[in-house]
């Protein structure tokens, strides 16, 4: 096993870190431990040590460190842009933080599941439907009908709406 990647870290960025490590009470917990994780990598302590005071494992130090390392040329020409404390500030914030989670991105928009919700609150009678609860599979039809999907299946209908949010839903048979 290699040898940690030695880090440097500047004194602005030096600065920054340690008002966002002094600060823990108005600094998101992560920040919080990915500045003292940068702050100890500075200083040359090992990713083992690190784990141990802080009571994480090594692996969390390792990765940080490395993506400290790779940001490296970013942070170098920043500074010798002249970037002011604030944008510095915003550059650090993005690369401590999280990276984009892998996974499928959800099909629907927040506005389509408000206006989803919004119509299983309507009585069913209002859009023409012989029933007086709504059912997944009536929903799924009057959503695509209405243009707020263009498709959606019952069983994902009665996914998201799971326990009867209105007066007008029932619980599936299903």
């Amino acid at each position: 096993m290699g040898k940690a990647a030695k880090i440097t870290v500047s004194d602005r960025q030096r600065a920054i870190l340690d008002k966002w490590s002094r600060n823990k009470a108005g600094t998101p917990q992560r920040l919080f431990e990915r500045c003292q994780i940068i702050v100890m990598c500075a200083e040359g302590i090992s990713n083992s040590e690190q784990g141990r005071r802080l009571g994480v494992d090594r692996q969390r130090p390792r990765r940080w460190r490395k993506r400290w390392a790779d940001n490296k040329d970013r942070l170098t020409a920043a500074e010798l842009e002249g970037v002011n404390d604030k944008d510095l500030a915003k550059l650090l914030t993005g690369i401590l933080a999280d990276a984009p989670r892998a996974g499928v991105k959800p099909k629907f928009t927040a506005e389509q599941l408000t206006q989803l919700i919004a119509l299983a609150c309507e009585p069913p009678e209002e859009s023409g439907r012989p029933v007086t609860h709504w059912t997944p599979p009536e929903l799924a039809d009057e959503a695509a009908r209405r243009g707020i999907v263009e498709s959606i299946s019952p069983r994902h209908v009665d996914r998201l709406l799971k326990g009867g949010i209105c007066v007008h839903t029932r619980a599936s048979t299903g």
